[in-house]
């Protein structure tokens, strides 16, 4: 059995309950106090890092008689993140491990948990569900490669509990018998067997569906009123290449994902820089749409962007970090509506923008 000493993140009660797989009140846990300690704040508050300091005092939970398996458990947790268990003595002489990072991760001054909690609590728990699920079947450090899309899709989840549509429609019982991942790396790929309540009444046979299970996305189509043009942007595109189309580079709006603490507008202002080098004045919003609901958790929050488009925005852009390729077009408006006329805009999210800037285009310009 072994006594830990958490200061940080596991300190929320039920984010430790999903790494050590067992419940609180099977715990054994008090409040503790590291001295000559202090807890510092990294990456913008999304976890602390604990260091000497003379006179200082860290609080935190000392949890007592951890089993080998619970500590096995906590180390896959931690593993890709570079932390070491180092022996401690607390200030009422208990003797404890704790877990120590390294010092130059240090960055953001005094951590404060109740803050941590109020924006990253609820994300937190959700991707801890993901990682620990991969516990026993893949290794800590390839877990800790995926945690930037586990982080986005536990984002996805946080946004689906406060979707705006589904008024009209029915909130009937489904019956989720298993569900498996049988893919995950950049997207991942579910296997599930459900019953659903039937509007006849009663409840359906078992069914084996699969479904694609990638992030939300903002997606964003930049407008100049006062020259009347949009832009686009090219790059290539997995799924017409997969799908054998003629045409693997597409035409599209300013898209991608929304990442752990954005919202979809802040994701959209961001990408219109990182894509097109592009400062957008204003963002409309035009729908909040899945993309495939029939196999894919995909979510489009889509906008237009007002913007100032001079014939010198174009150019080739995108993050190299991200093996981005992107070049950007200006069209007229006419000309953007003479491709929807002629079936050469691809991409649903064009296509549903382009029809709302049809339908808003006089006010937006007379108000430019």
């Amino acid at each position: 059995m072994t006594n830990l000493f958490f200061y940080g993140t596991l300190r929320h009660m039920p984010l430790l309950e999903v790494v050590l797989g067992t419940p609180a009140s099977d715990l054994d846990f008090a409040d503790a106090i590291l001295p000559d300690h202090a807890i510092i704040g990294a990456e913008g508050g999304l976890y602390p890092v604990i260091l000497p300091q003379g006179g200082g005092q860290a609080n935190g939970v000392l949890v007592r008689g951890l089993t080998d398996a619970q500590i096995d458990r906590l180390t896959f947790y931690e593993g890709g993140f570079d932390f070491d268990l180092r022996p401690m003595v607390l200030a009422d002489g208990q003797g404890a491990l704790v877990y120590f990072a390294d010092p130059a991760l240090a960055t953001d001054g005094p951590w404060s948990l109740a803050d941590w909690q109020a924006a990253w609590g609820a994300l937190s728990v959700t991707a801890a569900r993901e990682v620990m699920g991969y516990y026993g079947k893949r290794d800590a450090t390839e877990v800790a490669r995926m945690f930037p899309m586990i982080r986005a899709r536990a984002t996805a989840q946080i946004n689906a509990a406060q979707s705006k549509h589904g008024a009209m429609t029915t909130h009937g019982t489904v019956d989720i018998q298993s569900r498996d991942r049988v893919y995950a790396k950049f997207f991942a790929l579910d296997e599930i067997v459900l019953r659903h309540e039937r509007f006849s009444g009663g409840m359906s046979d078992p069914l084996l569906r699969a479904v694609f299970i990638a992030t939300d996305a903002a997606i964003v189509l930049p407008y100049d009123p006062v020259r009347d043009r949009v832009m686009l942007v090219e790059q290539i595109r997995m799924g017409p290449l997969a799908r054998g189309d003629r045409s693997v580079w597409q035409l599209e709006p300013i898209a991608g994902r929304i990442d752990a603490g954005e919202t979809a507008e802040q994701a959209a202002y961001r990408e219109a820089r990182e894509e097109a080098d592009l400062t957008l004045t204003e963002l409309l919003p035009v729908a909040e749409a899945y993309a495939s609901p029939g196999n894919a958790t995909e979510f489009h929050y889509i906008y237009v962007g007002l913007a100032d488009l001079p014939d010198s925005a174009t150019g080739v852009s995108g993050k190299e970090d991200e093996n981005e390729d992107i070049r950007s077009h200006m069209l007229s408006f006419d000309a953007l509506m003479q491709m929807v006329d002629d079936m050469q805009a691809a991409n649903t999210p064009l296509l549903v923008a382009a029809l709302w800037l049809a339908r808003h285009r006089d006010r937006l310009r007379k108000s430019a």
